[in-house]
């Protein structure tokens, strides 16, 4: 097994993370000058749809016919939970708060994911191992180091020279921010999205298609948030498409975001288990403050670095403890005399 093959899955997790990075700055920007949310997420997935159909028809064409009710039902269940209510209730929160903001609380979905798993027994906690107790050390660093970056302060530190390209004040133009709702929002979405990659095991199982699954959830989620935002709001001022920053949020979140993204994570959860694809969130929370450092003016402080820190310690941590019991399991396989030697991920 060479070295390329064991950082694939991960590279594709800091991939994901890097188009989550954009999402959220472009987006804030569309949803602070009004841009109607549930337009957003229906054209959105529709361009997944377009984007990712391509693929399904020429690497998995004897997929498309394999489609039962069951799948259909984990199909509807995944965009209900993965769409709906997760990017939903988190462009609303975002819409309350700023991107730098939001993104702090994508740092529990893997500790609310890992914790719906041991109690829905996907996953096992294996606390008396030693995997067991650093992935559990790693996840609650991560969160510590998450409430760190957002509690303390500290010193500001003058990285580099003040040339925005947009300044924060025109970033934050929303005269309707509710850091408290905006919070409760952001946290409801934190349990939808543990929940999505909870269901993406029980979807995988009775599905297992990267492809065809992605372009029937994307089409489902676009459906269910269509007949919902046709219901809140049928002005055609909320669902027509300009030649402006909006077309340009829509098309990267359902190419990037959406069709990309959905393949990614699918393939991870599918070599990997639920938890692994959340424990690199953190990572966006860096990204966009470096970002909006550089490009918003937003300060860098002495809390913010050492929250970093605490983020990368925490999933260096558990990716190294989750690796680890791949690799027992593997051994384990192979001593009781399976056909499995080594679990899929090893191989890919």
């Amino acid at each position: 097994m060479g070295r390329m093959e064991r950082v694939r899955v991960p590279m594709s997790m800091l991939l994901v993370q890097t188009f989550t990075t954009g999402m959220m700055l472009l987006s804030k920007v569309v949803l602070s000058k009004g841009m109607f949310v549930f337009s957003l997420l229906a054209y959105r997935n529709a361009i997944g749809v377009l984007f990712v159909a391509p693929l399904a028809f020429s690497f998995e064409r004897e997929m498309g016919r394999k489609l039962t009710y069951k799948a259909l039902m984990w199909i509807f269940i995944n965009a209900m939970f993965g769409v709906t209510l997760a990017m939903s209730l988190y462009y609303y929160g975002l819409k309350d708060t700023t991107a730098a903001y939001s993104s702090n609380f994508l740092n529990l979905i893997p500790i609310i994911t890992f914790i719906i798993a041991v109690i829905l027994g996907v996953e096992r906690l294996r606390i008396r191992s030693s995997e067991g107790k650093i992935k559990l050390v790693g996840a609650l660093l991560c969160v510590g180091g998450a409430v760190v970056f957002g509690v303390y302060k500290g010193k500001i530190l003058h990285i580099w020279p003040s040339h925005q390209i947009i300044t924060l004040q025109n970033l934050n133009n929303c005269k309707n921010t509710n850091i408290l709702r905006g919070s409760f929002l952001l946290i409801c979405s934190c349990f939808s999205y543990a929940f999505w990659f909870v269901t993406q095991v029980k979807l995988y199982k009775v599905y297992p298609s990267k492809y065809w699954g992605t372009v029937w959830t994307c089409f489902a989620g676009s459906l269910q948030t269509a007949i919902l935002g046709i219901i809140m709001n049928r002005r055609k001022e909320a669902w027509r498409l300009k030649w402006d920053l909006q077309l340009l949020t829509i098309i990267y979140s359902g190419i990037l975001n959406t069709g990309a993204t959905f393949c990614l994570i699918s393939w991870a959860v599918s070599q990997r288990g639920p938890t692994y694809p959340p424990m690199f969130n953190p990572l966006s929370v860096v990204f966009t403050t470096i970002l909006e450092s550089f490009l918003f003016g937003q300060k860098i402080t002495i809390g913010s670095l050492l929250g970093m820190t605490m983020i990368f310690g925490g999933l260096y941590a558990f990716l190294w403890a989750k690796r680890k019991e791949i690799l027992m399991k593997g051994k384990t396989s192979e001593g009781d005399g399976s056909v499995t030697v080594l679990p899929v991920s090893d191989k890919d």
